[in-house]
């Protein structure tokens, strides 16, 4: 039985949690299927899936480097307040296009008459994470 490796269409259930708080669980619904190296699923954690085989079941409790990374504070960019609507609140999210067609997400996280700072860090930077990972499938058809 062949483990998971770059370009395989994976089938699994996962849930990923920090601090105590679930973040998502797929457990009690239908598995999702990720294709790895396309980039629908972090990197850093896609990495653990590699070798994995059907029916696998693990759980990894990750430290913040091996999940979403450490908070990067070059990362939160102030931006003109004209840029944004009148009522952009703290805590929303707001999307940017990229010059290469990629879209970048960032937390608005100040808001003041002049300016608006955004935090492009991954919500769950900086933090150490519970991933819990089942197999259902592997497609190793390219």
């Amino acid at each position: 039985m062949t483990g998971i490796r770059p370009g395989d269409r994976v089938t699994l259930h996962y849930r990923l949690a920090s601090l105590g708080q679930e973040i998502v669980n797929t457990f009690a619904d239908a598995p999702e299927t990720f294709r790895i190296g396309s980039g629908e699923l972090d990197a850093r954690l896609e990495k653990h899936l590699l070798g994995m085989t059907s029916g696998q079941r693990e759980t990894l409790h990750l430290p913040a480097l091996d999940a979403f990374g450490e908070r990067d504070e070059d990362l939160r960019q102030t931006l003109p307040r004209r840029d944004f609507p009148e009522d952009a609140p703290v805590g929303h999210q707001v999307g940017f296009e990229l010059p290469n067609g990629h879209n970048l997400l960032g937390t608005i996280v100040q808001v003041d008459e002049n300016s608006v700072v955004v935090d492009f860090n991954h919500p769950l930077a900086g933090l150490p994470v519970e991933f819990e990972i089942e197999i259902i499938a592997i497609d190793h058809d390219q």
